[in-house]
């Protein structure tokens, strides 16, 4: 059963996040499922710090850009929106080329919260970075 509350396609996802720092660093949304979000990030110029491996805060980036999209698209948006309270993430393994690839799936959908974890992995299915966002559920004042 799906944990959607909005249209959730690509382009849509897409145009969401257009002329934002998401759209900056080339984050691309590649997959929707019943209960999980997919987004990749290339490894270039852009995401590279001085070493040649990818910045750390591209991680908490590409992390927090699937699990904040997904959490904002488990609340009906007309009376609810969601804003990051927490993240943390855990490097693992490095990254020099390629893409990372974060997938987002729910641990908790409360009322007044959300958490979400994030796994980042290389192209070859190695982890690079394990997450956990929280999100506040806040009521939009009409």
């Amino acid at each position: 059963m799906s944990i959607w509350k909005v249209e959730m396609s690509i382009p849509h996802l897409t145009e969401r996040v257009r002329d934002t720092l998401v759209d900056y660093l080339g984050i691309e949304f590649t997959e929707i499922g019943d209960d999980f979000i997919v987004a990749r990030v290339p490894i270039d110029r852009r995401t590279r710090q001085p070493l040649g491996i990818m910045h750390g805060g591209v991680s908490c980036a590409l992390a927090e850009t699937v699990g904040s999209t997904a959490s904002n698209c488990c609340v009906d948006p007309s009376q609810y929106y969601c804003v990051g309270l927490d993240i943390n993430t855990n490097h693992i393994r490095s990254i020099r080329e390629g893409y990372a690839i974060g997938t987002a799936k729910p641990y908790h959908l409360g009322k007044s919260t959300q958490v979400w974890g994030i796994e980042i992995r290389n192209e070859s299915g190695q982890l690079i970075s394990v997450n956990r966002l929280t999100m506040a559920v806040l009521s939009r004042q009409t």
